[in-house]
């Protein structure tokens, strides 16, 4: 197995080889050039020969990366590794620390940016290819939980869309229902193309004082009762925000602290890949092997944009893949479970 080297002693060929992997996936977030196996193979090759935490995993799973040749059994690295490490590719320094939600009491993730002009610039390439593009539509901002915490990687998007927007109109609204509802109305009648992000609670408690009969709105929900309501599936959650609002415009967003891709639904529950983030499923309780689609597993997720630290996640979340890539999530790892997939790491002593 070749030796690991820190990234100071092969400067010269780790920046070369960054860029051109950068250059690559640039075609490819821009749709350029297609996703290939080819890409998915030079990009854990680097991240083996320069991710410390990702190489010994590969590592001791005895995976030898230099003769690696099968992009469909990549390891995907679990997802709490983010609570433990630094999970680097390369060595530089960190523009943005991404935190996840949670108290000072719980271990938060930890996601290290090199670049906020990448993830930046990612997240609006998704929304374009998907709902058109970013400057053509006004948001507002009903996130605030998020917004009352530092290091969300959710509002740095958010806001990022806010500043893109042609629309002054465009802002946050922390608990001000008022306000957003009058903003709703000011819109609606301009005809101002609106996206209402929210977190699934917040939304509730503003319709619950609120309603509009505003069919052209979009509403994105980006999910989570975070305890402050009783959950409903996506289904539920979208009946009742499509009653009080009159839009039939009601979609999803899949994202989390440890990628800087997301994924979005479009009128139902199941959500699209894209270029940049693809999903597959691998088995409860062999977390090394893949499940087939169309059953339920633990949800791992390839993100290209994740250059700098790893694009090969192994989340905590159950969901299903069906045969056309489409995925859905149906709910969370439950205790068992979960320690199961820790063992991967601790087993291997890296926890």
């Amino acid at each position: 197995m070749p030796r690991f080297i820190k990234t100071f002693e092969m400067e010269p060929s780790f920046q070369t080889e960054r860029q051109a992997i950068l250059a690559h996936i640039s075609k490819i977030q821009l749709s350029s050039v297609p996703r290939s196996d080819e890409t998915l193979l030079s990009l854990f090759r680097f991240q083996c020969k320069y991710n410390a935490i990702y190489r010994q995993y590969c590592q001791n799973l005895g995976i030898n990366f230099d003769t690696f040749q099968h992009p469909d059994a990549i390891p995907h690295l679990p997802i709490t590794a983010f609570k433990h490490h630094e999970v680097k590719t390369g060595e530089f320094e960190t523009e943005e620390i991404f935190l996840s939600s949670g108290t000072t009491q719980v271990l938060r993730s930890r996601h290290f940016i090199r670049n906020m002009q990448w993830y930046l610039e990612n997240t609006s390439a998704i929304w374009s290819s998907s709902f058109g593009r970013v400057q053509d539509y006004c948001f507002l901002a009903l996130l605030p939980g998020y917004l009352e915490r530092d290091g969300s990687s959710l509002i740095s998007m958010v806001h990022h869309f806010i500043q893109q927007s042609q629309y002054t109109e465009s802002g946050f609204y922390l608990r001000n229902h008022e306000a957003l509802y009058k903003r709703l109305l000011h819109c609606q009648k301009s005809k101002i193309p609106v996206v209402l992000f929210g977190v699934a609670y917040a939304l509730l408690d503003f319709t619950s004082e609120y309603s509009i009969d505003f069919p052209e709105l979009i509403i994105m929900e980006t999910g989570g009762m975070k305890g402050q309501r009783k959950e409903l599936t996506k289904s539920e959650l979208h009946h009742i925000l499509q009653q009080k609002t009159g839009s039939a415009r009601i979609y999803s967003e899949y994202g989390m602290t440890e990628l800087l891709s997301q994924a979005y639904t479009f009128g139902e529950t199941k959500f699209r890949p894209n270029p940049m983030l693809t999903v597959h499923t691998r088995q409860v309780n062999d977390p090394l092997s893949r499940e087939k689609n169309g059953k339920s597993g633990i949800i791992c997720v390839t993100d290209l944009a994740n250059v700098d630290s790893c694009a090969f996640i192994q989340t905590e979340d159950q969901g299903i893949v069906h045969d056309d890539g489409t995925f859905e999530i149906t709910g969370r790892l439950d205790a068992s479970e979960w320690r199961g997939c820790n063992l991967l790491l601790e087993e291997l002593g890296i926890d």
